[in-house]
């Protein structure tokens, strides 16, 4: 028997699985499966927020309940269902890709430059975008409220995706990942809050620390917690009231 983290029945019962049909990169013509979080009650004309979690390198598989782990297992319960009422995408990357390549916690990332002056998405976070895409056109979202988080591989898939979309997400929080400096001026105007423990051994906090001064220098106001005596386990606190992070985040909206 595998000693490794479950995710219980119970909490993916909580979850409605859908799936998308995608071809890109090393992918063709397969098919993904991901996991939607519904309000508790959704009423008819109404919008309501929408948050895309992006799980960490242990959570990668096919079998569509690993990446319920942390924020969306704790946001499916009842309690935080009703303080925070919205859809959450829980997107799987497969076990043979990463939402970030290459993916090195001991040295910067070089991401390719696109002609557009936008990072090159591998083909897993192209698929995060594809979901997002079809999320935001089928279903009831204030896309004023779009919101985009994700803890260690994760963390450093939220920072590519913010900086090929900053315009589409209302606040954007990165949780013990890191980025490229050389893409920060895009982020100067994105309402973001980083967070990382001090005591980081797998992905040092001076990954988060680089971006953060590099987004400051663009004329930017991110916000950025280093939680001291914390190792890599940052996003525990970081989505707990202890930080306050969750209930910044909902309180963002884009202009219109």
């Amino acid at each position: 028997m595998s000693n490794a983290p479950q995710v219980p029945d119970t909490v993916v019962a909580r979850f409605t699985p859908q799936r998308i049909d995608f071809t890109g990169g090393q992918y063709r013509d397969e098919t993904f499966d991901y996991q939607l979080l519904t309000p508790l009650r959704v009423e008819p004309g109404e919008r309501y927020p929408l948050v895309l979690f992006l799980h960490g390198l242990g959570e990668r598989g096919r079998d569509n309940r690993l990446q319920l782990m942390y924020l969306p297992e704790w946001m499916s319960r009842d309690e935080w269902r009703r303080r925070f009422p919205c859809y959450l995408l829980a997107p799987q990357c497969p076990p043979d890709g990463m939402w970030v390549e290459p993916l090195s916690p001991n040295a910067p990332i070089k991401w390719n430059r696109g002609a557009d002056d936008r990072p090159h998405a591998p083909a897993p976070l192209a698929m995060v975008e594809a979901i997002l895409d079809d999320a935001c056109r089928t279903l009831p979202i204030d896309p004023s409220r779009v919101y985009l988080t994700g803890l260690s591989m994760g963390g450093y898939g939220t920072w590519l995706l913010a900086v090929r979309q900053a315009e589409r997400f209302a606040a954007v929080a990165p949780v013990c990942g890191g980025g490229d400096v050389h893409y920060a001026a895009r982020l100067a105007g994105a309402p973001l809050w980083a967070v990382h423990g001090a005591d980081d051994g797998v992905v040092p906090p001076v990954r988060s620390r680089e971006m953060i001064e590099a987004i400051r220098a663009a004329g930017g106001e991110p916000r950025y917690t280093e939680l001291a005596g914390v190792g890599h386990d940052s996003w525990t606190a970081a989505y707990s009231d202890q930080v306050g992070l969750l209930e910044w985040l909902f309180a963002q909206r884009r202009p219109s």
